[in-house]
């Protein structure tokens, strides 16, 4: 066995891949389009001997002459350049994601993780506005399934070390939402399998909506504007509501802006006028792949 190599020749050795990797794609290009070599350099305005050396991995082309070449051979330039080894089915794939009209991706998104996500079950996310029975069902839940019970709003406190209504006052609610954030990463790290509520807010953020929907199986717990008010008003908390008299038409109000978000989730119960025992029931149906017990 030779010596190990020092750091800079091991710098080196991977800046050879990389430009070697980055050759042979553009080749394979041609060779799958039966292109030549003059054709691709006078279609892109780059010189045959530059794409010479790029093809032999030796060329440490500009990225502006790169992007001649990629803007000619009708590929993104990340295709070219992307470090994994990635297939050329995935680059297709990423590329008729982003051809999709805006109303499609959230569908295809769905379809994806329905076919492709089952490993996420080992995580049930309870999404919905206050009064849906998540804290309620996710605990019971989780005791069902023998799995931590996580209220995803305790851990936001946990993050910024006060309440929730001193973390608005304070922090505002940009500073909630990075805690938020942080808090779920957190949670996901820890927990490869839980039951998690979730606070009513969180899908008006795209990004930690999607990431709890990338490692999450997300049931939306769905009630009336009524009922939702008669839980809260049970609770003796009427937060965030502004209150009792116009409650009612906040609670419609929010929800009317939300619906369409929680309904991007994986599966969707109805609790209202519904017996506990029976929401549960469709619950733990859910996140064990079993039909639903009659009522």
């Amino acid at each position: 066995m030779g010596a190990p190599l020092t750091q800079p020749q091991r710098e080196n050795a991977a800046e050879a891949a990389f430009l070697a990797r980055l050759g042979e794609r553009v080749r394979a290009w041609r060779g799958e389009h039966d292109l030549s070599r003059k054709s691709l350099a006078a279609a892109s305005g780059v010189s045959e001997r530059y794409l010479a050396l790029l093809e032999a991995g030796q060329g440490n082309i500009s990225v502006l002459l790169l992007r001649r070449i990629a803007l000619a051979m009708h590929v993104a330039i990340e295709d070219l350049v992307r470090e994994n080894g990635a297939s050329t089915e995935l680059a297709l794939l990423a590329r008729f994601a982003e051809n999709l009209p805006a109303n499609k991706v959230a569908e295809a998104h769905r379809v994806l993780l329905a076919r492709f996500g089952a490993s996420r079950k080992a995580r049930i996310a309870l999404l919905g506005l206050r009064g849906a029975g998540k804290s309620t069902l996710g605990a019971k839940l989780s005791a069902q399934l023998a799995v931590p019970f996580v209220e995803l709003d305790r851990e936001v406190e946990r993050e910024a070390g006060s309440g929730l209504g001193e973390v608005f006052t304070i922090y505002g609610q940009e500073a909630f939402r990075r805690f938020e954030r942080r808090a779920l990463e957190r949670v996901l790290r820890q927990h490869a399998r839980a039951v998690i509520a979730t606070g009513g807010s969180l899908v008006a953020e795209p990004e930690t909506y999607a990431m709890l929907r990338e490692h999450c199986f997300c049931v939306w717990l769905k009630a009336s504007p009524e009922e939702h008010m008669s839980r809260v008003i049970a609770q003796g908390d009427m937060r965030p509501f502004r209150g009792r008299a116009t409650a009612l038409d906040e609670i419609r109000r929010i929800l009317a802006e939300r619906d369409p978000l929680y309904a991007r989730a994986d599966a969707v119960i109805d609790t209202s006028g519904r017996a506990l025992k029976h929401s549960l029931a469709a619950l733990r149906a859910l996140a064990t792949n079993k039909e639903e017990p009659p009522k």
